[in-house]
């Protein structure tokens, strides 16, 4: 049986790209030796808010979401100058900000997943595109700013927390559970998960680390 596709309101949708676009202006506000234009700022923007979906459905053969109507864009690029011009206003909003953040990576991986697995894909696969639904506009605005990818360095966990959540949807919905069931779940393990791992400054093990601790092994064993 093919499951169905998890469906978010419209408004929603756009909400969540909105806030991907003011985020990815603000991120890239930080660096002031960028010295971004507007136009700079708006295309940071679009690529932040919109970014993941369009990996999504590139993916997935399909034509992006957002370039099928007229709304995503020029919200993108709006919300985009908005996060640039207010700043420092949403500097002091950080903890709503993060907290909306949190919930817009389950919502991105929720709507992924249940594409993939709405097209037939399997499982696995299924959840990587949810996944890339969830980061890939970070990656993209990374890329874009010729920054380090901020999802493969240490303190992020964006997407492990994504990655629960699509294992959450891809598992309840193969147990028979409904896809909204499965949907709502997915943002609830995505979004705490993120919200923990600010909290609480959780990160994986740091490959540096880990190379050390086999160092120092190595060297017990020689010493024995």
């Amino acid at each position: 049986m093919v499951a169905e596709q998890f469906i978010t309101p419209f408004w929603l949708d756009l909400a969540a790209t909105g806030l991907g676009s003011v985020q990815g202006a603000m991120f890239a506000a930080q660096f002031k030796d960028s010295r971004l234009d507007l136009l700079g700022v708006g295309v940071i923007g679009l690529v932040a808010g919109t970014g993941g979906g369009m990996l999504r459905d590139l993916l997935l053969n399909q034509t992006p979401v957002s370039l099928s109507n007229n709304w995503f864009i020029p919200v993108a690029v709006l919300a985009a100058l908005v996060g640039m011009l207010l700043e420092r206003l949403f500097s002091r909003l950080n903890v709503a900000i993060t907290i909306l953040d949190a919930v817009s990576l389950g919502l991105f991986c929720a709507i992924g997943t249940s594409k993939a697995l709405a097209l037939g894909l399997p499982m696995v696969p299924a959840i990587f595109v949810g996944m890339v639904a969830a980061v890939g506009g970070g990656i993209l605005r990374d890329m874009l700013l010729g920054m380090p990818i901020g999802v493969m360095h240490v303190g992020s966990l964006y997407a492990v927390a994504a990655g629960a959540g699509a294992v959450f949807l891809a598992v309840s919905t193969a147990a028979g559970m409904t896809i909204e069931f499965g949907g709502v779940g997915c943002v609830i393990v995505t979004t705490v998960i993120r919200l923990l791992a600010v909290r609480f400054g959780w990160s994986l093990p740091e490959q540096r680390a880990i190379s050390t601790l086999r160092r120092l092994r190595l060297r017990r064993r020689s010493g024995d």
